[in-house]
């Protein structure tokens, strides 16, 4: 163990941040995505159990796999944000810009998709949301996970 304001190993921390991530997804991800879509501006609707290529398991499992490799890359750098409001602020932000990005940019033309969803505002506003309210409930989620190893 080393000294300092966490001193948790590198793997354990990374192990949290990767179930942060999965279960923000059901949670926050998810449920906001409920939201949007009964106020009829999300263009999909939640816990999708349509399957995915080419493994073919439900999306909402993919999608939650993916939220906790993002939350194993939210772990190391959530202690660098700032404290208080702002901790949430960046944490929204981080998972509005970085996944909703690499979404947005990468994954939907791999998927034969048009770049941006075809800059659809209400799929581009789904996306910010969704993700931005799994980046402060990721940030609720490892800050609750790591309080048990803090001095």
């Amino acid at each position: 163990m080393s000294s300092g304001p966490n001193p948790l190993s590198v793997p354990m921390k990374l192990l949290l941040g990767f179930i942060a991530g999965f279960a923000a997804t059901f949670i926050f991800h998810q449920l906001t995505l409920a939201l949007l879509f009964r106020a009829g501006i999300a263009p999909f609707a939640p816990f999708s159990m349509a399957v995915t290529k080419p493994f073919g398991v439900p999306t909402v499992i993919s999608l939650a796999f993916w939220g906790g490799v993002w939350g194993i890359l939210f772990a190391p750098i959530h202690d660098r944000f700032a404290h208080g409001a702002s901790y949430w602020l960046i944490s929204f932000l981080f998972g509005a810009i970085l996944p909703s990005g690499i979404a947005l940019i990468v994954v939907l033309p791999l998927k034969g998709r048009p770049m941006g969803g075809g800059w659809h505002p209400p799929l581009l506003l789904t996306a910010f949301l969704v993700n931005g309210f799994w980046g402060a409930g990721t940030g609720l989620i490892i800050k609750v996970l790591c309080k048990p190893f803090k001095k």
